[in-house]
């Protein structure tokens, strides 16, 4: 069968059809080498009608590769654990949009404060990831900092230099300040944390979890806005333990003109 004929009888585009060939999914059982016309068998049209389905799914190109070789029955069980998958995702977004509005919570906003930071020595580690990976990421650089710090370390603190999602990532540092003197490690570094003044936040309990933990920011954000004169500067973090919570949020600030 030429292309042509080919894609209408498996539903698929010219664009496609090359496509699919040239990922290596679909590819022509012949070519002319006259004309270059591709010819492919009619025994591939299951294939190729399987291919066009997944992609409808928006499954990416290697997936598709990946389930077009299984059996039937292994492919369902993947399609099946891929739906979860989607479903909770598309939960976790719906719970986002929920606990973002156009107004911040005023008992929020009210209970925000001011606070200055002393210059303080932290042993830290950074990574980038996604909002999936923050729980396992802050716990296991706490238990390290603090396995190399001993009995010397402060409440850790949890650096954010963009905002992550389970779609975007971003840097997350862990941070732990102390006294005294401690060499760096492997991936855990020693820096400085400049003295600085903050507006912060202790989290009640029921904005502890994403995604309402964002409204705790949204809250802080909103009372800078309002206050004629400062702005915020440097990266939010969390400290936790916190001022009579499980952890607080804070916004270094500074005085403009």
């Amino acid at each position: 069968m030429r292309s042509g004929e080919f894609g209408a009888a498996a539903r698929l585009s010219p664009k496609a059809l090359r496509l699919y060939a040239e990922q290596g999914l679909l590819l022509p059982a012949e070519v002319d080498p006259a004309t270059g016309y591709r010819l492919y068998d009619p025994a591939q049209l299951r294939r190729a009608r399987l291919i066009g389905r997944l992609r409808a799914l928006g499954l990416p190109l290697a997936r598709i590769g990946y389930l077009a070789e299984l059996s039937p029955a292994a492919r369902a069980l993947e399609l099946r654990g891929w739906l979860r998958a989607e479903r909770d995702r598309l939960d976790e977004r719906a719970a986002v949009a929920e606990a973002v509005g156009d107004v911040p919570e005023p008992g929020l906003v009210a209970a925000v404060r001011l606070r200055d930071v002393p210059e303080r020595k932290a042993m830290s580690r950074s990574r980038r990831i996604d909002s999936t990976g923050l729980r396992e990421h802050v716990s296991t650089a706490q238990r390290d900092i603090r396995a190399h710090l001993g009995p010397s370390g402060e409440p850790r603190l949890v650096f954010f230099e963009d905002l992550i999602t389970p779609d975007s990532d971003g840097v997350v540092e862990v941070a732990i300040p102390f006294s005294g003197t401690i060499d760096p490690v492997a991936d855990l570094h020693v820096r400085l944390i400049p003295a600085h003044t903050a507006a912060w936040l202790a989290v009640p309990p029921e904005f502890e979890d994403m995604p309402l933990i964002l409204r705790v920011y949204d809250a802080i954000e909103a009372w800078i806005d309002n206050q004629p004169g400062l702005r915020a500067c440097g990266h939010p973090y969390e400290t936790g333990p916190g001022t009579g919570a499980l952890f607080d949020v804070s916004y270094p600030i500074v005085e403009v003109k």
